[in-house]
C-alpha cells in the first residue's frame, strides 16, 4: 500500500477515504495519520502532494504527520545518496521553496495546510556505532555507510524545522512540530534528545527505567502517546506497560493506535485500545476522559477544533480551562493536576535559589578570608 506505485496510489487513496468517511460518520473521533518521506530524491514531496490532491484525500477529521525513516545507511549503501546533507536537502528544500514561492509548488502548498508535523521512525533497538558530539562530522561530510545516531537525526530535523517555522510564521502560514517515536526500545539517551527537541513523543516505555527523566517529562508536561497493544506484540507485555503509573503520576499521556492493521481486530482500533485498557487496568471514567482530553491537547488540530472539543477556554491553566460539559473531566481532577505541578515547580525553583545563595555565600567567605590573610 503506497502513494507512489504503478496505479499511482489509487488503492491506498480509496482505503484512506473509507477511513475518513467512517470518522465523519462517527462524529466523535479525529485521526492523525502518517505518510512517509524518505529523503532519497528531491521530488518525493511533489509526488506525495500530487497523490493527495488528485485523489482528493482530505477530511476535516484527519490531519497528517510526515514520518521520516532513519534509513540513511541503506540509501548510502545503495549509492542513492552521496552524504547526509543530500538527504536533509531532499526532505526540507521543497518545503522552503513552497513556503517562499507557493506558486512554484501549488499542490505541495495545498497539501502542507493539512500537515501537523514530523515524526522520526525506525527500530530503536539497532546498535549505534557513533556518538553525536562536537567532533561528529557535519551532514555534508557524513559519507560513511554507518547510520548516524538517533540524536544526530533529531537535531538536524529540529534545526531545519526551526528555521522553516520562523519563515512560515513570517509568511502567515501554520508551523510544524516534531513528534518522534522515542523510548520504545534502545538506549535511554534517545529520551534525553527528545526531551530537549520534541513537542511530544510516541511510546516512551523506557521512562519507567529512568526516574529522573520521567520527572523531567512530568515537569515539562511533554505529551506521550502510548500504544499498549502494539507494545504487547513487539516489546513489552500488556501487564508490564507503565501507562497507568504515568497517568497516576500526572504525566501527559494518551492512548494511540500503532499499525492497526497488524495489531487490532475490529473496525474501531482506538476503541479497542480504550476498552482493553479500561478492563485490564480498571480505569475509572474520569481516567478515560482525562486520557481523551490529553489526546486532544497533544494533537495538531487547529485552535478552532480544539475549542469545539474542549471548550473556548481550554488554553487557561487549571480548572478555569476545563469545560466539564465537553471534557467530562471533573474540575477537582484538573485542579489537582495543576496545583501538584505548581508545587513541584516551586520546590525545584526554591532548591535552585537556595543552592545559588549558598554558592554566593561560600565565595564571599573565601574572598573575605583571602583579604584578611593578605592584611
Amino acid at each position: 500500500i503506497k502513494t507512489d506505485n504503478q496505479v499511482s496510489g489509487k488503492y491506498f487513496a480509496h482505503i484512506i477515504k473509507e477511513v475518513m468517511f467512517d470518522l465523519e460518520e462517527s462524529k466523535y473521533q479525529n485521526a492523525e495519520l502518517r505518510l512517509s518521506i524518505y529523503g532519497r530524491s528531491r521530488d518525493e514531496w511533489d509526488k506525495l502532494a500530487k497523490w493527495a490532491v488528485s485523489h482528493k484525500v482530505h477530511s476535516n477529521n484527519v490531519r497528517w504527520l510526515v514520518q521520516v525513516p532513519r534509513l540513511f545507511d541503506v540509501y548510502r549503501t545503495k549509492k542513492q545518496l552521496a552524504n547526509f546533507q543530500e538527504m536533509l536537502e531532499n526532505i526540507f528544500l521543497p518545503l522552503f521553496e513552497a513556503t517562499i514561492h507557493p506558486a512554484s509548488h501549488p499542490e505541495l502548498h495545498l497539501f502542507l495546510e493539512h500537515v501537523d508535523g514530523f515524526d522520526s521512525v525506525d527500530d530503536e533497538s539497532k546498535p549505534e556505532h557513533r556518538i553525536f558530539n562536537q567532533d561528529s562530522p557535519l551532514p555534508g561530510t557524513w559519507v560513511e555507510e554507518d547510520n548516524p545516531p538517533y540524536s544526530y537525526y533529531l537535531y538536524y530535523m529540529y534545526a531545519n524545522m526551526t528555521v522553516l517555522n520562523h519563515l512560515r510564521r513570517k509568511r502567515g502560514f501554520h508551523t510544524f512540530v516534531l513528534r518522534p517515536h522515542c523510548g520504545e526500545a534502545g538506549p535511554i539517551h534517545h529520551l534525553v534528545s527528545a526531551f530537549m527537541l520534541s513537542e511530544n513523543i510516541s511510546h516512551g516505555l523506557l521512562l519507567r527505567k529512568a526516574p529522573v527523566l520521567q520527572y523531567l517529562y512530568y515537569l515539562a508536561q511533554i505529551g506521550i502517546a502510548m500504544s499498549p497493544l502494539s507494545n504487547n506484540s513487539l516489546f513489552l507485555s500488556y501487564h508490564r506497560n507503565p501507562l497507568p503509573e504515568y497517568l497516576s503520576r500526572g504525566l501527559v499521556v494518551s492512548l494511540s493506535t500503532d499499525d492497526p492493521l497488524q495489531f487490532h481486530f475490529t473496525k474501531e482500533p482506538l476503541m479497542e485500545e480504550y476498552s482493553i485498557a479500561t478492563q485490564v487496568w480498571k480505569l475509572s471514567s474520569c481516567d478515560m476522559c482525562e486520557l481523551a482530553r490529553n489526546s486532544v491537547l497533544m494533537s495538531g488540530f487547529s485552535h478552532k477544533v480544539k475549542s469545539y472539543w474542549l471548550g473556548p477556554s481550554y488554553l487557561k491553566e487549571g480548572s478555569e480551562g476545563n469545560d466539564i460539559r465537553r471534557t467530562n473531566v471533573p474540575d477537582i481532577r484538573v485542579s489537582y493536576r495543576f496545583e501538584t505541578l505548581c508545587q513541584e515547580l516551586t520546590l525545584i525553583t526554591q532548591a535552585v535559589q537556595t543552592a545559588e545563595l549558598e554558592t554566593i555565600q561560600e565565595e564571599d567567605s573565601l574572598t573575605m578570608s583571602s583579604s584578611l590573610g593578605t592584611q
